[in-house]
């Protein structure tokens, strides 16, 4: 035992460093969060102060609830899209067009992001002197931030559709179920988890996002990243530091609850697998 220990230390140690760099600037943030000193390098003792000024700055808070509102919509309708693409790319067979269908959805996982909202506020400048439409506000970045979550969702439900046995849809259309009832009884509550992780991924990639945002955001729709980024210019603040420690537990509560969700889906999918096998047997 004593040789496999020392066989493995060095395994553990590369561990232990990876974790350090990936969560000791984390962990950091969140203490300093708690300095009661104006200047955030310098710690004067434990306080709860900053959090106190965070919750009475209301252009901050104005911030957040704009972020939140454009993250949660965007989260929606790129599942709602993304699950109809991933339907498309799995289900249905060789049409004309179809790979550079899945290369238009794809696209803007490896677009640069400048590009995406540049393109974008050209797009939505040419629709406001066609149509009266509005090129900068909310609507234009959730447009904009739809579009380039749609991308992520439709990868992760099509990966979850791709390993789904589709005798079971066939079984359910045996028995005399049409497809729109196939789908809504069978197949979604099978891809569940994977609905649940890609609104989630959506959501957080719409919540983070500070390029495209800045592109096509109006005077009366700044998010909470335009909002940080445009604080940490002119000097770092201990209310960022309690914002970002907020933040933090907001998203790992958040992950929790999608695992826990996740993980009682396929629990009990796998319980009603056995069950159908013992009933079968």
């Amino acid at each position: 035992m004593s040789t496999v220990g020392r066989a493995r230390w060095p395994t553990w140690t590369i561990l232990g460093l990876g974790f350090a760099f990936l969560y000791l600037p984390v962990l950091l943030l969140i203490i300093w969060s708690f300095n009661s000193s104006r200047l955030a390098t310098v710690w004067a003792g434990f306080s709860f102060k900053w959090y106190g000024e965070l919750l009475r700055d209301q252009s901050m808070l104005d911030a957040a609830w704009v972020s939140l509102r454009i993250a949660f919509w965007t989260a929606t309708a790129s599942v709602v899209l993304g699950t109809l693409a991933a339907l498309v790319m799995t289900r249905m067979r060789r049409f004309p067009g179809k790979t550079l269908f899945g290369g238009l959805i794809t696209a803007p996982l490896v677009m640069p992001d400048v590009i995406i909202g540049l393109s974008m506020l050209l797009m939505f400048v040419s629709l406001g002197d066609l149509f009266h439409f509005q090129p900068k506000g909310m609507m234009s970045i959730w447009i904009a931030h739809t579009t380039f979550a749609l991308a992520f969702v439709t990868v992760v439900v099509s990966s979850r559709m791709a390993e789904l046995d589709k005798s079971l849809e066939e079984a359910a259309m045996d028995l005399g179920a049409n497809r729109i009832k196939v789908f809504f009884l069978i197949t979604l509550p099978i891809i569940a988890p994977a609905l649940v992780s890609g609104w989630l991924l959506a959501f957080t990639l719409s919540l983070d996002d500070v390029v495209i945002a800045s592109f096509v955001s109006g005077p009366s729709s700044t998010t909470l990243p335009m909002k940080v980024f445009s604080s940490v210019r002119l000097g770092l603040s201990p209310k960022i530091n309690a914002l970002a420690t907020l933040m933090i537990v907001i998203v790992s509560v958040c992950a929790f609850i999608g695992w826990w969700l996740m993980y009682r889906s396929e629990k009990r999918r796998k319980l009603d697998m056995q069950l159908a096998l013992q009933d079968n047997g």
